[in-house]
């Protein structure tokens, strides 16, 4: 779907606004007719009929040969295995902390406290891609960061993001059925070379968007990765008014591209062990760059990046200065819940968001039945 044109959002808050200054001035309403109160009845009936519809939904009560949640983390788990008490995606990572400085500039296109003048604690954790707590560190491993801010009001704003600028797939049906093919094969313990080219083959968006992210050489390390929201929400700014925008983190660090020659990588944990010791030596900032959308601009494809030029504004800077392992840190049992938003932040219409909310729920609620087994990323390695 297109980006409406900000003009639509400015009628609509005027529409609002006179209502409410109608019914300011009336200081004596009318009671309640017996039809009036069935009406209101009613319209509470049918808002908890679509709250428990949607609940139906995402049980996949409705339509269970279609994909749901529990049918998404069923397909990690074949991919991956089952790891007790891990992310069945994500699943190898750190946890770390630091705050978040906004310098006021973001408080132009939303009301939400967080882009006002000042400083907020942050929880994060840095992971990689994957179901499998140990796998190993290399040059082509995307690079994940989640992160939670917390606000003076008790509100919360989660994001979790990557370091690739265009996400490889349109729709989370496609992201499935690429997962299913990456399944590795009973026999050879590999993805079926067919499976995935028939994949190729019925998504030539997938091929568009990998021709981006190849022309972008991936970082070296954690700390000097850029990393992409990639999904749009939308700002809501004290007057009302609505902005389209995506954002990511501009790391302070130089980018450095990675070595990309075989047999290159120090260990397997070399890319969390460089972390560490950067976070050690000193604290690693980036800077929240909110990029504007303009009308035409796609709201619900993740897959389709918006055209060079719009407009970046600096929102101010993020600074992660400690570093812990999963079996200490508060990140371990937060789901980065990408609809976890505070008053002035909003989703869009894509359809990523509500799939992402609902899968990240289902693998959170399996893992917090388990037993927590250490991670691969040790507390001593972290002391060290």
């Amino acid at each position: 779907m297109a980006l409406l044109d900000p003009d639509d959002s400015k009628t609509a808050s005027g529409s609002e606004q006179s209502r409410s200054e109608t019914g300011a001035m009336d200081n004596h309403p009318a009671p309640l007719t017996p039809a009036d109160k069935f009406a209101r009845l009613a319209g509470v009936g049918v808002l908890i009929l679509g709250v428990v519809g949607a609940f139906l939904y995402l049980g996949g009560w409705f339509s269970p040969h279609q994909l749901t949640p529990a049918k998404f983390v069923d397909e990690f788990q074949q991919v991956d295995g089952i790891h007790s008490g891990f992310r069945r995606n994500h699943a190898k990572g750190v946890g770390v902390r630091g705050f978040f400085e906004s310098n006021g500039n973001g408080a132009r296109f939303s009301k939400a406290l967080v882009f006002q003048t000042g400083r907020v604690p942050v929880i994060g954790r840095f992971s990689i891609p994957g179901g499998n707590p140990f796998a190993v560190d290399s040059a082509t491993t995307v690079h994940a960061l989640g992160l939670q801010f917390t606000m003076a009001n008790g509100e919360e704003w989660r994001t979790a993001m990557i370091d690739l600028p265009v996400f490889p797939f349109p729709t989370p049906q496609a992201f499935f059925e690429n997962l299913a093919a990456s399944a590795p094969d009973p026999q050879t313990h590999k993805p079926d070379p067919q499976k995935m080219a028939a994949f190729i083959g019925s998504h030539p968006e997938f091929l568009e968007a990998i021709k981006i992210v190849k022309s972008h050489a991936p970082p070296s390390a954690f700390d000097n990765s850029p990393y992409f929201g990639l999904n749009t929400y939308l700002l809501t700014d004290a007057s009302g008014k609505i902005t389209a925008v995506r954002w990511w983190f501009n790391p302070s660090r130089p980018f450095v591209a990675a070595d990309m020659g075989a047999g290159n990588e120090p260990d397997k944990n070399y890319l969390f062990d460089g972390l560490i010791a950067s976070v050690h030596q000193h604290p690693l900032q980036w800077h929240l760059m909110l990029v504007i959308g303009q009308p035409g601009d796609r709201t619900d494809d993740p897959n389709i990046m918006w055209p060079e030029g719009r407009e970046q504004v600096d929102a101010g800077t993020l600074t992660i200065d400690t570093v812990e392992s999963e079996e200490t840190s508060a990140a371990r049992d937060i789901n980065f819940d990408p609809l976890v938003l505070p008053a002035g932040i909003g989703p869009s219409d894509d359809p990523f968001l509500s799939a992402r909310s609902a899968i990240y729920s289902q693998s959170f609620t399996r893992r917090a039945g388990e037993k927590k087994t250490p991670s691969a990323i040790t507390p001593a390695e972290v002391q060290k």
